[in-house]
This record gives C-alpha cells, sequence and structure tokens, in this order.
C-alpha cells in the first residue's frame, strides 16, 4: 500500500508544523491494528496515531505500531521510510520487526532468539574506535522551540566521529545499527513506536542500547544511544562532554 501511495496525491493534516501524517499512516495503522485482533484478540494495540502512553504501560501484551515510520520522507518521495511493529508483555520487549518495502528488507528479532535481516543472522560491526565510527541521529519536530534539540550535540560531536548520517526514520537507524551499517545512533525525545522494534533488534544483535548517561533502556525512555557496544562508552562520554561544553 506504501508503494502504491508513493508520488500519488495524498492527504495531509499536521500534528504541529512540521510534523505530518497522511491517510497511509492511519489506514495502514487500522489494517495492522485488525490483522493482530484477527489472531491476538485480547492483547492490546497501541499505534502512533492512537497512542495511549497509560494503557500502554499497564497492558499485559501490548503491540506497538508505527505504521510508517518517516512521513516527512514519504511525503517528499524521500526513499527512507518502513513499517515498524513490536509486542511487549507488562513492558518487556519480545518480539521486533521492521520492513522496508523499497527494499524488500524485514528486520525481525525475537528475544533471546537473535535478529535477522530477510532470515540471515545480524550481528553488529566490529569497529572500535569512535573516530572510525560512522553514527546516524535525529532531530525532534520541536526543534524550534526545545533548549535541548540536539544541534549543539552534533556541532561538538562531530569532529570526534567519521561521519554522521540523518535519514529521518529512527527504526530504520537502529535496524542499521543491528545490520552493521551502522556503528550507532543518538536521538533525544524519540517515543516507544519508534525505538521498541529497533532497540531489541540491537540487543539480539550483540549490540547495546541505553539511555543518554549509560543508564538502562526501555521503550519509554525519551533520549537513546545505541552502538555495536565497542564504542558505546566512548559515544555517552563524548556527548556528555558536547552536552557540558559552552
Amino acid at each position: 500500500m506504501m508503494l502504491d501511495s508513493l508520488g500519488g496525491t495524498l492527504e495531509i493534516t499536521r500534528k504541529g508544523e512540521v510534523d505530518l501524517v497522511t491517510q497511509v499512516d492511519l489506514t495502514l495503522e487500522k489494517m495492522i491494528a485488525e490483522a493482530i485482533h484477527g489472531r491476538f484478540p485480547d492483547h492490546t494495540v497501541l499505534g502512533e496515531e492512537g497512542w495511549r502512553e497509560g494503557e500502554a504501560r499497564k497492558a499485559d501484551s501490548a503491540w506497538f505500531v508505527d505504521p510508517l515510520d518517516g512521513t516527512t520522507n514519504y511525503v517528499h518521495g524521500y526513499p527512507m521510510f518502513c513499517v515498524s511493529i513490536a509486542l511487549t508483555q507488562r513492558g518487556d520487549i519480545l518480539l521486533g520487526a521492521i520492513y522496508d518495502p523499497l527494499r524488500d528488507e524485514l528486520f525481525y528479532a525475537a528475544k533471546g532468539e537473535g535478529a535477522t535481516l530477510n532470515g540471515r543472522r545480524l550481528v553488529v560491526s566490529d569497529t572500535d574506535r569512535l573516530i572510525s565510527s560512522l553514527l546516524s541521529t535525529g532531530f525532534p519536530y520541536q526543534r524550534a522551540t526545545l533548549p535541548d534539540n540536539n544541534v549543539a550535540l552534533l556541532s561538538k560531536v562531530i569532529d570526534r566521529i567519521q561521519g554522521v548520517r540523518r535519514s529521518g526514520s529512527v527504526a530504520l537507524d537502529l535496524a542499521y545499527v543491528a545490520a552493521g551499517r551502522l556503528d550507532g545512533h543518538w536521538e533525544l525525545h524519540v517515543k516507544p513506536w519508534d525505538t521498541a522494534a529497533g532497540g531489541l533488534l540491537v540487543k539480539e544483535a550483540g549490540g547495546r542500547i541505553t539511555g543518554m548517561e549509560g543508564e538502562a533502556w526501555n521503550p519509554f525512555e525519551a533520549n537513546v544511544v545505541a552502538s555495536n557496544g565497542k564504542i558505546h562508552d566512548g559515544l555517552v562520554t563524548a556527548l556528555g562532554q558536547a552536552e557540558q561544553a559552552p
């Protein structure tokens, strides 16, 4: 459905000045919810467009659904967007899947069973020096009004790494860390539907994911640092130093 509508005339509404929603987001979310409820009628399904955090935290079995991660990219025809779905049980992530329809790539992870890409086992990169690392990051929609909008962090960190990319899809960024295409990712003001599936992918591929200060991560954590593990402490330290710099 994403591909059929790509490049066509889209019905677009706004959740903010630069935060867009299309009819594709809404229709896909409904389709996914109906498919899940058809098999698991007692489970809670929470999508980006119908998010209820209190219910998400309390539910015994809850699915976190981002039907179109990278909506702005999609609207502009920029080829970086995906579907992200995760199953949680009392906040513990059991399953995660991220699908990129343009490349026909399905990233999948199950807790304790590893991560795969189209059935092939995923392993994070072995880069062990921050200066040799390729990272990705992103910026919140409210960056014009938020003091911690990640712009200052980027400007301070960029000279300490080999390169940085900004795809506009945090779910794909985390999947790429799991696949070894990126060595790490950091971002502020992310949401559970953005990171739940990708966070599990990173961990099951042998990587590490924490909060910005290296603290334990959960999908409700607003700020995230993910990596191959080998550069993690150095990245957390660099981000902390950058945050404190004038």
